[in-house]
């Protein structure tokens, strides 16, 4: 059972949850300034520091590693709440020379003072709860029964399927008796970058008639759900509904997606016009 230090510092970018009291900034260079007020009070504290790392990725994490180096150097002992990781896709090596920018990610958070990382649905992560990554301590907390819940609602109490659009969605359809789709890529086009476009969809479960979740842990640019409100709608689903943890939307996803289903609903990990479900009632 997570346990979180009563100490709680808060970033600007969490102001939508909860009251910041650290100040951030930019320089007119475009350098991060943080301010953390009366930091002594911390000195040998436990704290738990809420920090998104998204949007603007690359600029959130330099932040956090300026007010974990300033927490450390009073000795404090830090617990980052983190909703979403940025870099967790890149978890594995698949061309040579290709860095995996999730080690380093976790390595630097370790090593400027981060004692565990609090998340949800972990893109390389299978279970919730403690786990260790690259010598990071990390708690995983699942959405996914928050949002099966609010399905409930988004259906009217009638019935309705949980489908992963492919394996890496497994754990969190499984718990509710769910089963996910596979996921089959084009091969490389080239040795310059790893990504690969969805060919098909495999594995369709039978939902003629029938009311359907598709559950994820994100939505980036869409394609995945897309591809599988194309084969559920092929296989004669009533209804469907498109759900995950983090809504990235990239492009013009969210546009595309509401246009093929009845509702798309994501948690608040990310801020966004459709964040139904929220993390802090899992903290």
């Amino acid at each position: 059972m997570l346990q979180l230090p009563s100490i709680r510092l808060v970033s600007p970018n969490f102001s939508d949850l909860l009251t910041p009291n650290i100040e951030v900034g930019t320089f007119p260079d475009g350098d991060s300034h943080v301010h953390i007020p009366r930091i002594s009070s911390y000195k040998g504290e436990e704290v738990a520091l809420f920090h998104r790392l998204y949007p603007h990725q690359n600029h959130s994490l330099i932040e956090l590693f300026l007010i974990l180096d300033a927490l450390k150097q009073e000795g404090a002992k830090v617990t980052v709440v983190s909703p979403y990781l940025p870099y967790a896709r890149q978890h594995k090596k698949l061309l040579e020379g290709e860095v995996v920018s999730a080690d380093v990610i976790c390595k630097m958070m370790k090593m400027m003072g981060c004692e565990k990382l609090v998340t949800f649905d972990c893109h390389f992560l299978d279970a919730e709860g403690d786990s260790e990554y690259n010598g990071l301590k990390i708690y995983n907390i699942s959405m996914s029964k928050a949002l099966v819940a609010y399905a409930k609602r988004v259906f009217n109490g009638e019935g309705f399927e949980i489908i992963g659009p492919d394996q890496g969605a497994n754990y969190l359809v499984k718990q509710h008796g769910g089963q996910s789709m596979k996921k089959v890529r084009q091969e490389y086009k080239d040795n310059t970058i790893s990504y690969r476009n969805i060919e098909k969809l495999e594995g369709m479960p039978d939902v003629k008639g029938k009311n359907v979740l598709i559950l994820d842990d994100m939505i980036s640019t869409g394609s995945t759900m897309i591809k599988a409100i194309e084969k559920l709608k092929e296989g004669g689903a009533k209804g469907l509904a498109c759900a995950a943890t983090h809504g990235l939307f990239l492009h013009d996803s969210l546009q595309r997606l509401t246009a093929l289903c009845e509702i798309v609903f994501v948690s608040d990990s990310i801020a966004s016009p459709v964040s139904k479900v929220s993390i802090i009632d899992q903290l």
